[in-house]
């Protein structure tokens, strides 16, 4: 959800930021925003379409919230307008301009999040992704997400939905698949059955169980895929970083250009006032940023989620940030950048000693904070000779690539293409991505030299370990590299 908040008083401004902040920890979800101190500067970078939703004070000097909000209907008439005034006076006058709602400051918490809820559940109904079905009894719009599975019988597929309701239609399964082929959260069981994975509870040597108890046959072959495709997608649904990437909205041209370092980073801290100072100066040059209260939390997420740097705190609960430094550097070469309110040089050598690459204090002033954040962590990124997952690693200066410390035998060709798969772990490639990264200005051959080399690197990597398949292929889309977990 992205949230724009437009009031002249900094306190107001910092108390919703606060309350926004403290609703994202607490629903886990994605919501990004924006502060303006007057209505003339927000305006200035409207054009339409790029909030979801818009707090805005009535009572501002030169225009107030009441003029900006009908100059912002003009321009947007989707836009959730939601007003706020320390008095009631204006409640019958916000209906002119379409207000979605009327807040009394301060602004409750409660009623705050209730109306954030709503506005999620509005936009989770309006970006559902839909297909038409038409039968004998009429056409029906059908959501993916309330598809359980497909099944074919004879020459008649039947839609099951999650409601119960089963739809027939005439045909095979091959009349479908296309509005399939583009989606990674439904998968082949068998030649006759397309199953929504998000529907399943378990998977067995022979068949997938849905949550509503349909038990639905896998076939021999498709055993590995299904459940490497499934455990796969179990892990991306818990992964809760997909926060920033809505941030920059069509149309915020001058705001991506500004964008400086779109960097995933781990900040560990149990205050959450000094989360939310700091998280919001990271995202506001573009940083994705995800929290941890101390450092066994902060421990799981890495063996979870890749980052690219952890900002960490001293004085934390259970063991102090000079230990999970260690500790981070046991599993991992993620740089750690110390965040503390301890000054003495004592505190800041043992952060150097304990592998930090950095030591900042919490009375650094804003600019300087991320001219350090910028200048470290392009050095460190820079510096990156290795690129390990597990038993694999990357040797980027020598470019060799070794399996449980065993160099692989890969052309260069492979080699380029492990390590630009690698890059972006999780990322679907085009084989016409892949092409013209490796082969530059060469004519596109459809893919064949794509799929040829592949072929040979993926056995060549299923061989060296048969524990895991590194590079996947996604159906209709691509390949992914899938790092193992640490």
């Amino acid at each position: 959800m992205r949230i724009a908040i437009c009031d002249d008083d900094e306190r107001e401004l910092r108390h919703l930021s606060e309350l926004l902040t403290e609703y994202q920890l607490d629903r886990r979800g994605s919501i990004d925003w924006r502060t303006y101190c007057n209505g003339t500067d927000f305006l200035c970078e409207m054009r339409g379409g790029e909030y979801d939703l818009v707090l805005l004070d009535i009572l501002m000097p030169g225009i107030n919230g009441l003029q900006v909000a009908r100059e912002l209907r003009e321009r947007d008439q989707n836009v959730r307008i939601i007003l706020l005034s320390a008095t009631p006076e204006f409640a019958v006058e916000s209906y002119s301009v379409g207000a979605y709602h009327y807040l009394l400051k301060p602004t409750d918490s409660k009623v705050l999040f209730q109306l954030l809820d709503k506005v999620e559940d509005e936009l989770a109904v309006q970006d559902e992704q839909v297909f038409l079905l038409k039968n004998r009894e009429g056409v029906f719009k059908i959501a993916f997400t309330r598809l359980e599975y497909v099944e074919v019988i004879n020459k008649t597929v039947f839609f099951y939905l999650t409601d119960g309701v089963v739809h027939e239609v005439n045909g095979s399964l091959t009349d479908f698949e296309e509005k399939f082929s583009d989606r990674t959260d439904f998968v082949k069981t068998h030649r006759a059955y397309l199953v929504n994975l998000g529907c399943i509870q378990s998977i067995d040597a022979n068949f997938v169980v849905t949550k509503n108890g349909h038990r639905i046959p896998v076939s021999r072959p498709r055993r590995k895929q299904v459940r490497d495709t499934y455990m796969h997608f179990v892990h991306q649904a818990e992964l809760t970083d997909a926060a920033a990437d809505t941030y920059q909205a069509e149309g915020m041209d001058e705001d991506k250009e500004n964008v400086q370092a779109p960097w995933r980073i781990l900040l560990v801290d149990d205050d959450l006032a000094e989360y939310t100072f700091w998280a919001k100066i990271l995202q506001d040059h573009g940083c994705v940023v995800k929290p941890a209260q101390n450092g066994r939390e902060a421990l799981q997420m890495m063996r979870e989620e890749e980052f690219d740097c952890v900002l960490l705190d001293v004085l934390i609960p259970g063991e102090d940030g000079f230990s999970i430094c260690e500790k981070i550097h046991e599993q991992t070469d993620v740089p750690v950048i110390f965040l503390s309110c301890l000054t003495e040089a004592d505190s800041q050598i043992k952060g150097f000693t304990a592998g930090g690459i950095d030591y900042i204090t919490k009375d650094t002033p804003i600019s300087l904070f991320w001219a350090k954040m910028e200048t470290r962590m392009k050095l460190a990124l820079s510096e990156r000779t290795q690129l390990c997952f597990g038993p694999l690693l990357l040797d980027l200066t020598g470019r060799r690539v070794l399996m449980n410390e065993e160099e692989l035998n890969l052309s260069p060709v492979e080699f380029d293409i492990l390590w630009y798969l690698s890059e972006q772990t999780g990322h679907i490639y085009t084989p016409e991505e892949i092409f013209n990264r490796i082969w530059g200005g060469q004519l596109w051959d459809g893919g064949q030299m794509v799929q040829t080399h592949m072929s040979k690197l993926r056995r060549k990597l299923e061989k060296a370990w048969d524990g895991h398949h590194f590079i996947e292929s996604v159906w209709g889309q691509g390949y992914r590299f899938v790092p193992v977990s640490r």
